[in-house]
């Protein structure tokens, strides 16, 4: 596997890697010590199979550096690692189209199994003590917890066929994928907001959701495309 890692903390950035090598000799580790650098190196090689980018270090500027590189290298696998990190940020970035959200008090089995876990094209988000504060533990299939991680058998993700899903709902599903908010959706598709709430509604029943965030990360996991890479 080839993985670009971004990290401010050299001692944290090098462990990794040693342990990530011995792990797995056959793979191929880039390193940067801020967002820029790492920017500069995908630029002169953008086939990395994960982009590792530590939320908190120069020049990310919170999400917005997410932002940059995914505008930049849509295509590009990229998650956040960060010691500290606000749940909305995580949330955020999940809905922007981070494949997930690994804590730095993870063990190094764990972070390897998570790191191997989205380069396959699943989603992670830490489960366990606290962890509730991030996301719902309902689509996270590996469990991390703080320095302890075991992995689930992957829960089943239905196709988009088995929901039934009326196009309509197929439209809203792909604004949640891209992170619109109700108005946006609304002004997109000529609706009114209530009924995009009802259609969000319908969405999240169908797919057994408890929320449109999950709703919009089950339909990333499905292979529904945002709604500005649809066309």
């Amino acid at each position: 596997m080839k993985l670009l890692i971004a990290d401010d903390h050299a001692l944290f950035r090098d462990a990794l890697v040693q342990y990530i090598e011995r792990a797995d000799p056959m793979s191929s580790v880039t390193l940067a010590k801020d967002f820029h650098q790492a920017l500069d190196m995908l630029e002169q090689n953008p086939h990395q199979n994960l982009v590792v980018l530590d939320l908190r270090m120069p020049g990310m500027d919170g999400l917005n550096g997410f932002k940059v590189m995914k505008e930049r290298f849509p295509d590009v696998p990229v998650a956040l690692m960060s010691g500290l990190a606000e749940p909305a940020d995580v949330e955020e970035a999940l809905l922007l189209g981070a494949v997930g959200y690994f804590p730095k008090t993870m063990s190094g089995k764990a972070l390897l199994s998570a790191i191997q876990h989205v380069i396959s094209g699943k989603i992670f988000v830490p489960e366990g003590k606290g962890s509730e504060k991030f996301m719902p533990s309902y689509y996270a299939d590996v469990k991390a917890d703080s320095g302890e991680g075991n992995s689930n058998g992957d829960r089943d993700v239905p196709s988009l066929e088995s929901l039934h899903l009326t196009p309509r709902e197929c439209e809203v599903l792909s604004f949640l994928v891209e992170g619109a908010s109700n108005k946006d959706i609304a002004r997109s598709l000529d609706l009114q907001v209530v009924t995009v709430k009802l259609h969000v509604r319908g969405i999240c029943r169908k797919m057994i959701a408890k929320n449109r965030t999950q709703a919009a990360l089950i339909g990333r996991e499905m292979g529904v495309k945002p709604v500005s890479r649809v066309h």
